[in-house]
């Protein structure tokens, strides 16, 4: 999910452009499948089940990860991205692209669906319930820490077995959206959340989707350096 592959053949500023198009085309992808299985599921009256959403969500992670990540490393999240600079995985000149691409991206598929469902279960957006914020942030932090954990040591560590690192990143995310999705929409991820609030106009606590999914993977970072033998550096 995290292996960025430099192209030699092909000039240095083109290199980066398709693999910020490739974010934005990834996290695309993963908002009009995810939020839209959530927007459906309103519309058909529970058809989908929450079960049904969670696994919508793994399965277009692990797929994405598998098409893209040999172009971009299939990052779809700005807190990934951060941490994985901030890891010293990543180039710091290329975190700006990255990022505006994966909000591009979920934006246009927000847009896209609100075009074609219209605007019902709240594009999607992940709120706290009952307005519990802090409960939300506390939550937040601790899935994205679990599942940037997994990254790390499914696709980044190069004692890995990277071949199943989609299966194990998708897996993780479908099982924390599963189990906690009811609480906090299980969102990890602050341009999957921001793609609905910015179409829907749904700001209500919309900072703990960044602060919680970026503290939360910053730690796993330090947490992983601590217990790895393995060197993470490129």
């Amino acid at each position: 999910m995290a292996t960025t592959i430099e192209r030699s053949k092909l000039p240095l500023s083109m290199s980066y452009g398709k693999k910020a198009l490739a974010e934005a085309i990834g996290t695309f992808i993963l908002v009009f499948a995810g939020t839209g299985a959530v927007m459906v599921n309103n519309i058909s009256q529970g058809a989908i089940t929450h079960l049904g959403i969670s696994f919508v969500f793994g399965a277009v992670v692990a797929a994405l990860i598998y098409s893209l990540g040999h172009i971009s490393g299939a990052h779809l999240n700005p807190a990934v991205t951060l941490a994985l600079w901030q890891g010293g995985l990543f180039p710091k000149k290329q975190i700006l692209p990255y990022i505006l691409s994966q909000l591009l991206g979920a934006s246009l598929a927000s847009a896209c669906l609100l075009f074609s469902l219209g605007k019902v279960a709240n594009m999607g957006a992940t709120l706290p319930l009952n307005n519990n914020w802090l409960q939300s942030l506390i939550l937040e932090f601790i899935l994205t820490f679990i599942l940037m954990f997994v990254i790390l040591g499914a696709a980044v560590d190069k004692q890995a077995n990277s071949s199943f690192a989609g299966l194990a990143i998708g897996l993780t995310v479908a099982l924390e959206a599963a189990f906690m999705g009811p609480i906090t929409g299980a969102s990890m991820n602050p341009a999957r959340s921001f793609g609905p609030a910015l179409i829907g106009g749904i700001w209500q606590h919309h900072w703990v989707y960044w602060v919680a999914p970026i503290l939360g993977a910053q730690c796993a970072v330090w947490t992983y350096k601590i217990l790895s033998y393995s060197d993470l550096q490129k």
